[in-house]
């Protein structure tokens, strides 16, 4: 009911060993300027009280990253409000692609991924996060995903 995409799709093997730049499980810097936070964008299963989620990146002004960065392990930081971001994965099961949509990243209790709403748009992802999926489209989307290399 999970996929996760292990970095933004912009990071590569060259930014490994730069002293700028970072990947942790939740956190992402590029030379200093680019700046990304891994959160949720989650689907409801209609006839069910499962959720599907995508786990992906999203690119933050420095100045949001560096403010979820302060309140990263701060109880209450919920209730900062959303930060605007572009999605920053590609889910290449989605046509159009998925990179550049646009995002508010909803901040949840510390030890929660952050909540990425997609701007409502008629993208056929924006399109499922607000209507939701059934069950069979769970199932086909598992199975595009084995497929992918």
């Amino acid at each position: 009911m999970n996929y996760s995409a292990a970095a933004p799709y912009v990071w590569g093997p060259a930014f490994e060993g730069d002293a700028d730049s970072m990947l942790s499980s939740d956190q992402c810097i590029i030379r200093g300027q680019h700046f990304f936070v891994k959160g949720l964008i989650e689907i409801p299963v209609l006839d069910s009280t499962e959720v599907f989620s995508w786990g992906v990146w999203v690119s933050l002004s420095r100045d949001n990253f560096a403010r979820a960065l302060e309140r990263w392990e701060t109880p209450g930081r919920e209730d900062e409000p959303p930060y605007f971001g572009w999605l920053c994965t590609e889910l290449p099961i989605y046509s159009p692609g998925t990179v550049d949509l646009r995002t508010r990243v909803h901040t949840r209790p510390v030890g929660k991924r952050p909540y990425v709403e997609l701007e409502p748009t008629d993208h056929p992802l924006a399109v499922e996060q607000r209507t939701g999926i059934t069950r069979e489209r769970v199932r086909e989307i598992a199975a595009a995903v084995r497929r992918l290399p």
